[in-house]
């Protein structure tokens, strides 16, 4: 357009001048022939100079030796090779791969192509892929060899590598690392390196602070498969960290004060979407740790929508949708956001409608694509006061025009954790602002209140039952409590978490003997629950059960030999049994382990003073 403003515009002015000299002469004067210009050419779209830079920037993080990518494309040649198929994924938006469309609040480190540059790869391979001018070609990108981040302060390397069958459907595998650390640490950024990255589909990690995955192994070292896992924890500790890997993933080092923490005996699980290539392939994944001396002064977590249970999709249903929402009850800043659903999810959305009625999008996708989630991480802080409702609203396509449906014909589908099943999960990582600290750990309040909305959702979700019963117990509304997990146990009676946190809820309400069946049951579905051992044997001291409590004192610490309360009881129980050198050796050992240990040092006084 502006050429051609430029062409109209300049013969107009000489027909112009030429005008009033004829006025003043007299004389109709035309204007010379060879005044009149040819247009003037476009020149063609060329590789070096138009195309080069887009390919450089947005393609060959992926697209070079080592990396993700099937082919390279750092040079013209690769380039050309692949144009037609680049015009075609580029106009498609399935590459660079970025499912979310445009909206008012960004996410950082977008990569989806603008229109121009789509446009100009089309006009580029319609003219030809032409090369062009050599001295038009930028020089390649520096690209980062081996660790991102430099080297990491700890390398974490998996026991047993992985050979993945030639054959077959996606393989989900879940990896194991422990963490060799003697005290509390802190990670100011962890980076994945997931293996041959050609066959890592995506990867993420859970971390395991009771080291309970490792129950699931085949043998020690080997990882086991699945594709959602689940971490129960004893204690309130949300995990507010979305550590993800997908190719072209750039580590993220988290913001100041907001460090991961990991403990002495802690597990990281690594899960990985897995692709046969047709020949055996050896996966062995790394992990780097990057620490930092400041611990967290920022906590945020994740709260987590979903409606598994409304997922029972007919088949040849085009339009099935989900929906839940959920009403904040303290404000918060969202930091990041991933969406979750299974290969029938087709339109994906959630949006935040604000207390004074502004309804603001927080994602759309409206071409869900399992192999392509991702988490999404905001470039601001979404500031959502207290009051705001989160909605979520999924659309599911079960029909034959769903090209992912791995069902021919289709099939009913339900919820569930399988491939083969569906979800309706969306995280969101949410930092607490402007609380009032005298309701208590802000995080305690959004997890009761989500637990009350899950409750109230679906009466028969059983982890629902058991966290609120866990947040009641920890404000000390004990009878609420036992109700909770009375409800939790109805679902599961044999699980031995819920059974050892009844047990645990009865002994704070000073009922020891109606806790201890609860603790027997638990111990029998997990015989080495350290935390059943522990409260069973503080049940039956309550109940003058020296013997049997200095039984299970010694039956925890075979779990965890470090215990050092654990030691402290034993050495109390076999005191008040009379046999006092060996509980003077128990509380001796108990204050090696734990110094600050005093009702350990003051029951070693009391034994002193007794035994002379």
């Amino acid at each position: 357009m502006i050429l051609r403003l430029r062409i109209l515009a300049w013969p107009l002015a000489v027909l112009a001048g030429l005008a009033m000299a004829a006025t003043l002469s007299g004389r109709q004067v035309a204007g010379p022939a060879s005044s009149a210009q040819p247009a003037p050419q476009i020149s063609p779209v060329t590789f070096n100079r138009d195309i080069a830079p887009i390919i450089y920037h947005s393609c060959a993080s992926c697209h070079r030796p080592g990396e993700a990518g099937p082919f390279s494309l750092l040079t013209y040649s690769d380039v050309k090779k692949h144009a037609r198929q680049i015009a075609e994924v580029t106009q498609a938006r399935t590459m660079p791969p970025w499912l979310p469309e445009p909206q008012e609040l960004k996410f950082a480190d977008e990569m989806r192509l603008p229109d121009a540059q789509i446009a100009l790869i089309q006009k580029w391979v319609e003219q030809g892929a032409v090369e062009g001018n050599p001295a038009d070609l930028a020089p390649l990108p520096k690209f980062t060899e081996g660790w991102r981040l430099g080297e990491p302060d700890l390398i974490l390397k998996v026991e047993k590598p992985l050979v993945l069958p030639p054959q077959g459907t996606d393989t989900y595998w879940n990896f194991i690392f422990h963490v060799p650390i003697e005290k509390t640490s802190w990670v100011k950024a962890v980076e994945i390196r997931p293996g041959d990255k050609r066959y890592v589909h995506h990867a993420n990690i859970l971390v395991d602070r009771e080291g309970l995955t490792r129950r699931r192994e085949s043998e020690p070292g080997a990882g086991f498969g699945g594709m959602e896992i689940r971490i129960e924890s004893e204690v309130f500790d949300p995990d507010s960290h979305l550590l993800f890997w997908k190719p072209g993933t750039v580590p993220y080092v988290e913001p100041e004060g907001m460090a991961l923490r990991l403990d002495k005996g802690t597990d990281l699980v690594l899960n990985t979407h897995l692709q046969p290539s047709g020949k055996p392939e050896i996966i062995q994944p790394s992990i780097g740790l990057y620490f930092t001396p400041h611990p967290a002064t920022k906590l945020p977590m994740l709260l987590q929508l979903e409606n598994d249970v409304k997922l029972d999709i007919p088949p040849g249903q085009k339009n099935f949708v989900v929906t839940d929402e959920f009403t904040l009850p303290v404000s918060v800043a969202l930091l990041a956001i991933y969406p979750h659903a299974h290969y029938l999810g087709k339109d994906i959305q959630a949006f935040a409608t604000l207390p004074d009625g502004t309804r603001r999008t927080l994602i759309h996708i409206p071409g869900w694509n399992l192999n392509w989630q991702a988490v999404y991480r905001y470039e601001e802080p979404v500031s959502l006061p207290q009051g705001t409702v989160v909605s979520l609203r999924y659309v599911y396509d079960n029909s034959e025009e769903n090209a992912l449906n791995p069902n021919h014909p289709p099939a009913r589908v339900r919820g569930g954790n399988r491939s083969s099943d569906e979800m309706c999960h969306l995280w969101l990582q949410v930092l607490p602002v402007d609380y009032d600290i005298a309701r208590g750990d802000p995080r305690m309040v959004l997890q009761e209140a989500l637990a009350r909305h899950n409750v109230g959702k679906n009466p028969g979700d059983f982890e629902a039952h058991y966290n609120l019963a866990a947040m009641l117990q920890a404000r000390g509304k004990l009878d609420d409590a036992l109700g909770e997990y009375t409800a939790a146990l109805r679902l599961r009676p044999d699980d031995a978490t819920a059974n050892n946190g009844m047990g645990a809820a009865l002994l704070a309400a000073e009922q020891p003997d109606k806790a201890t069946p609860y603790l027997l049951a638990a111990l029998k579905s997990r015989p080495d629950y350290f935390d059943a051992h522990y409260n069973l044997g503080y049940a039956l001291i309550s109940q003058n059960d020296f013997e049997g409590a200095a039984m299970q004192f010694r039956l925890a610490l075979q779990v965890h030999p470090e215990d050092a309360k654990a030691e402290a009881n034993l050495g109390s129980a076999l005191a008040e049994m009379g046999r006092f050198a060996e509980a003077k050796t128990h509380l001796e050992r108990a204050l090696q382990i734990d110094p600050s240990l005093s009702w350990a040092r003051d029951n070693l006084e009391e034994l002193n003073h007794r035994r002379n």
